[in-house]
């Protein structure tokens, strides 16, 4: 799991909450039942989220931080002078601090994120650090399109960063959508910055989705009690149980949540039944080779620029310039 367009309100509202009711009752009417893994995260969600990257089993958080630490002034030298920074689904910005100090005087940060809130405050906490860095935050989702802040847009060079291998959450072909919408937002000089998790032996990833903690566990299971408590449902936590996997035929890892008996479940103002064994699919996390995810992205318009990886091969980033 990855932090999704983070989002710490507890309690959406307006068009949000209505896409949350739409979205769950149109997943949950499917024949496989499933809801977006970006509703995992409202504050419970962000916080357990925060304590699954703290993990033993869970590399990924681990192995960025050690390559944007080892690598960064690599990594950095993409980003021009008087280039502008936007990072897609900011939350923390610990990551971008360190392209930000390694970088050369680049003209501002734009971090996009769907949370108004944390978006303030990380800003306000990024300011004292970087005092002469103009930071300009968008509250939008990134995967929709968005307009950029004065200086982002009069920047001639934009540097998009997308770590954390939130890319392998989409479907092969949103994955492939997100990358052209990046490539129409950062123009025709851009680059782009990408976290990509790799495949790797099952027992490694298995482990990381299904810590001996029950951490990973509960954050799956908080999806329930978030839609207890904003869409009016009255789902039993214990009738379920987190289940994950690493699907080999499609190199990714499902998640899911699985009915431990026959149910009848109301939510977002309809009925729903429940078989046992019957499960909620919440999340995909694809993993990709280094070949793989390079061909997807000159597939649409991007050519490669770097890799850099972990001693263990476990993670990556990738760079990639506009224009075949």
């Amino acid at each position: 799991m990855v932090a999704y367009a983070r989002s710490l309100r507890p309690q959406p509202t307006g068009a949000e909450e209505t896409s949350f009711a739409a979205d769950v009752r149109a997943g949950l009417r499917a024949p496989q039942k499933r809801i977006p893994a970006k509703y995992f995260y409202d504050e419970t969600g962000s916080l357990l989220f925060e304590r699954i990257t703290e993990l033993p089993e869970y590399y990924p958080t681990r192995c960025e931080m050690g390559i944007l630490r080892d690598h960064a002034a690599e990594i950095a030298g993409l980003i021009a002078p008087g280039a502008a920074l936007v990072e897609f689904g900011s939350g923390s910005n610990k990551k971008a601090r360190l392209l930000l100090k390694a970088a050369s005087a680049p003209a501002a940060y734009v971090p996009v994120d769907i949370s108004g809130e944390m978006l303030a405050r990380e800003a306000a906490d990024l300011h004292s650090d970087f005092p002469h860095l103009k930071v300009r935050p968008v509250e939008a989702d990134f995967t929709q399109p968005f307009a950029l802040p004065r200086e982002g847009e009069a920047a001639r060079h934009k540097v998009g960063f997308f770590p954390g291998s939130t890319i392998g959450n989409f479907e092969l072909p949103e994955a492939a959508a997100f990358l052209r919408h990046a490539g129409k937002i950062l123009g025709s000089e851009g680059v782009l910055i990408v976290g990509v998790d790799l495949v790797k032996p099952a027992e490694i990833l298995n482990a990381a989705y299904n810590d001996a903690a029950g951490v990973t566990a509960q954050f799956n299971l908080n999806l329930l009690t978030r839609m207890n408590r904003e869409l009016g449902g009255r789902f039993d936590r214990a009738a379920f149980e987190h289940h994950a996997f690493f699907n080999r035929m499609r190199n990714r890892i499902e998640m899911h949540l699985v009915s431990r008996k026959p149910q009848t479940v109301k939510a977002a103002g309809e009925t729903f039944r429940f078989r046992a064994g019957e499960s909620i699919h919440t999340e995909n996390s694809y993993k990709y080779s280094i070949e793989s995810f390079g061909a997807l992205a000159r597939g649409v318009g991007w050519r490669p620029a770097g890799v850099w990886t972990d001693a263990d091969g476990y993670f990556s980033i990738q760079a990639f310039r506009a224009g075949h």
